[in-house]
């Protein structure tokens, strides 16, 4: 059975992720620690730490598969014989991942308004590395 501190704790844990704007891996690091700190005291913050974690390694895998497909366009920019740098490629594929982001936001903090409700939150598109 969970109670109000558990909430808290699961809100705590669905918020650390923000330490990645902070800190590189900060939105990995930050939600791992605390689970892995408190995942015995209960199912119901083992269950959240699990969905923090795996929807920032998914977004991590995301945003760096993402700022590689960037990476054709520099190099074009870099070694064309014109010598153009092709703005399009480039702010196109950073504004996805600037989209991304803002998503990633407003997910993280749907997700904590679920856990301090007691409720489990199921992030979008995340890959399940810890079952």
């Amino acid at each position: 059975m969970s109670n109000k501190n558990d909430y808290n704790t699961a809100l705590l844990i669905h918020l650390s992720a923000f330490l990645g704007y902070l800190f590189p891996f900060g939105g990995v690091v930050g939600p791992l620690v605390i689970w892995e700190s408190k995942k015995r005291e209960s199912d119901f913050l083992d269950k959240n730490g699990k969905e923090a974690i795996n929807f920032n390694l998914s977004f991590l895998l995301y945003t760096f598969v993402l700022g590689i497909s960037i990476l054709p366009f520099a190099f074009r920019s870099i070694f064309s014989e014109i010598h153009h740098i092709d703005l399009f490629g480039i702010i196109s594929m950073g504004s996805i991942i600037g989209v991304l982001a803002m998503i990633k936001f407003v997910l993280i903090i749907l997700a904590a308004i679920k856990a301090n409700q007691g409720e489990i939150y199921k992030y979008p598109l995340t890959i399940k590395f810890i079952k």
